[in-house]
């Protein structure tokens, strides 16, 4: 690349959903004039925003959470520095971080800010900004996405999947030793997931994850649980765990081998290595 394209690199980007829940006329009336000095984009997935931004621009997404995470995962490991306009309907990532919803407030921290790293889960190699999920669990948070999304097509398919999760046993190394048998291994890294789950009380300002085993929860409830999350747009809590412990690495074995999710994508089966890295992008939070 020449100098001269290098030198005209945006160096600040509002990246916009127009699907986000909250977006309107209004909105991005709002959001344009705001950030009237940024160089101004629709979400594309398929559109490669480092060729277009200098290698620290300051990037601010305004969407909802699958916009916001699709960012933070995109570039968790570049130093740029984003900021979060929660416009959609469930903000998990944005409420674990202390953001408002408040429209004026997330767009002067999102302007103002103070630049802050922030903790991201990987398990084997894939990023995760609010949990992985390994078992039933993980099978739940794609059902609530098959229902929010309205993919009936899929609600059926992700149901069975759910109904026909098995209780496994598993073996833990790393942090700490542990085994035994559950329906779902959780690692947290915000309050809640997907359709609005309740997982933990952690948030990615805190430097670990947190593991919790579901071991007694009926198939049936989950599936009820993540439904009327999507469907009703109410917070759900998930099953009681029996424990919930602080790590930064741990090593997961199961038998049988059972499917791994990161946030809502499954990543593959156990064996899974599942790690709290302090990310080198910073998010824009209050001074």
């Amino acid at each position: 690349m020449s100098v001269a394209r290098a030198e005209s690199r945006a160096t600040r980007v509002l990246v916009m959903s127009s699907k986000a829940g909250s977006m309107n006329a209004d909105v991005e009336k709002k959001l344009r004039k705001a950030f009237a000095d940024f160089t101004i984009l629709e979400f594309d997935p398929d559109e490669d925003l480092s060729q277009l931004m200098s290698p620290q621009a300051r990037l601010v997404v305004a969407g909802g959470d699958g916009t916001v995470e699709f960012m933070v995962r995109k570039f968790a490991d570049t130093q740029h520095p984003i900021g979060i306009v929660p416009l959609g309907t469930y903000n998990n990532l944005a409420h674990a971080l202390g953001l408002a919803d408040d429209l004026d407030r997330a767009i002067d921290i999102a302007r103002n800010g103070r630049p802050k790293p922030i903790t991201l889960g990987r398990v084997n190699d894939h990023i995760f900004v609010e949990a992985c999920a390994i078992g039933l669990l993980g099978e739940t948070i794609v059902l609530g996405d098959a229902a929010k999304d309205h993919a009936f097509g899929k609600l059926n398919e992700r149901l069975k999947s759910v109904l026909s999760a098995r209780r496994f046993r598993y073996e833990i190394s790393g942090d700490f030793d542990g085994k035994g048998s559950a329906m779902s291994l959780v690692f947290s890294n915000t309050g809640s997931i997907g359709s609005q789950l309740q997982i933990a009380d952690t948030s990615p300002i805190h430097p670990y994850l947190e593991f919790s085993v579901q071991a007694g929860s009926t198939r049936l409830d989950i599936a009820r649980r993540a439904l009327v999350a999507a469907v009703l747009r109410k917070h759900q809590p998930t099953a009681s765990a029996e424990q919930v412990i602080k790590f930064t690495k741990l090593v997961i074995k199961t038998t049988p081998r059972v499917r791994v999710y990161a946030d809502n994508f499954q990543v593959g089966r156990t064996p899974a290595t599942v790690v709290a890295e302090t990310s080198a992008l910073k998010m824009m939070l209050p001074a």
